[in-house]
């Protein structure tokens, strides 16, 4: 059973690898992009689709909003999208939803709580 692979999207370093080190550990494939513009080419540009993506809203160049967007308009399989931001406000929700997200988690999330929704979404990461 292959690993089930995770797209980190989010322009604070320090975020990427805490996402990174909680998903590796419970078995989970990680990738990273710093915005929606480097996060869309990675998308596009596998051979093996990603699982789930996990958003952030607030980046240069290309916010999370405008990422799922255009995302959901590819011709590439469509798997869950997670927004996992700071923004709290029931109107940045509603946008969120709009544009393609799955589901949407604000920061700063537990490390349990991350694996139980990411698990929930696509189901476990390596283990068998």
């Amino acid at each position: 059973m292959s690993k089930k692979r995770v797209l980190v999207i989010d322009d604070s370093a320090t975020v990427r690898m805490y996402h990174r080190s909680v998903l590796e550990a419970a078995g989970y494939e990680v990738s990273e992009a710093i915005n929606g513009i480097e996060a869309l080419e990675k998308a596009l540009a596998v051979q093996e689709p990603f699982d789930l993506y996990i958003v952030d809203i607030n980046m240069p160049k290309m916010d999370g909003y405008s990422f799922l967007r255009q995302l959901r308009q590819q011709p590439i399989p469509q798997v869950p999208a997670i927004v996992v931001s700071t923004e709290s406000k029931t109107h940045d929700k509603a946008q969120a939803y709009e544009a393609g997200a799955n589901f949407y988690l604000v920061k700063p999330i537990r490390p349990d709580d991350l694996v139980a929704y990411v698990c929930l979404l696509i189901g476990q990461g390596g283990h068998q």
